[in-house]
């Protein structure tokens, strides 16, 4: 058997022992065939009914990964049945998911030199740019001078959040600590999305939650970056990484 006709043989047979009842679809009247119709799965999927048609006929190479997660879901596969989707589209692709060349490690950002110069400019206090996971991106002179105890730390980037609430010399440096410590998980706390971005800053988020979480309640809604004394740093958003 090829792997086009074992890939419509699945998808088939899955579609029919799933009852309208079990995705909470109506069963309407005049249904002739004994589970779901190719529209209904193509809807609770989010493609196509043209599209998922053809995915039903075997065609599952190239098929991305959020495609195949959304059949899956539509279709209920419990974990077995949802592998068995992956390596069939894997098969179709002429690849195995073991072999697949990794994607390259996306380079490291760093400050264009028109923005480095901008932050140079400002020499009557400190300047720097942060991102939402509050990784020090880029800083003036003065800015380095002032978090020195967050550029202290061997990791790389700086950042404000790691030292917060794992550097014991934060509660020193921020007079206000309890206010700074909310601030801080209400900033960082990741959003539901599903961007590599923001899958990153989960995975970064755990190695600082739990200190966060024994200390603060996220709930201020503020984008402030610190209370420390002496002067206010010029702080700039940016979203790279």
């Amino acid at each position: 058997m090829d792997h086009r006709q074992q890939a419509r043989e699945f998808l088939v047979s899955r579609r029919a022992k799933l009852t309208p009842a079990q995705a909470n679809l109506p069963a309407g009247t005049n249904r002739r065939v004994p589970g779901l119709r190719r529209s209904e799965v193509a809807a609770l999927a989010g493609v196509s009914i043209e599209y998922y048609a053809k995915l039903e006929r075997g065609a599952l190479g190239g098929v991305s990964a959020g495609v195949l997660d959304a059949i899956a879901r539509a279709l209920q596969l419990d974990d077995a049945e949802r592998g068995h989707l992956f390596d069939l589209a894997h098969a179709a692709d002429g690849s195995s998911a073991l072999v697949r060349p990794r994607r390259r490690a996306a380079k490291p950002w760093a400050p264009r030199p028109s923005l480095q110069w901008t932050l140079d400019a400002v020499t009557e206090g400190p300047a720097f740019v942060r991102n939402g996971r509050m990784d020090l991106l880029a800083a003036n002179r003065l800015a380095r001078a002032f978090y020195a105890d967050v550029y202290a730390d061997p990791q790389r980037p700086p950042n404000l959040a790691r030292f917060a609430f794992l550097d014991p010399s934060a509660r020193r440096f921020y007079p206000d600590w309890d206010l700074l410590a909310d601030i801080t998980v209400a900033s960082c706390a990741p959003k539901p999305a599903a961007t590599p971005t923001t899958r990153n800053s989960r995975t970064w988020w755990v190695s600082c939650r739990p200190a966060a979480m024994s200390s603060a309640d996220a709930g201020v809604p503020t984008t402030s970056a610190t209370t420390a004394p002496g002067p206010r740093p010029i702080t700039t958003r940016s979203s790279g990484s």
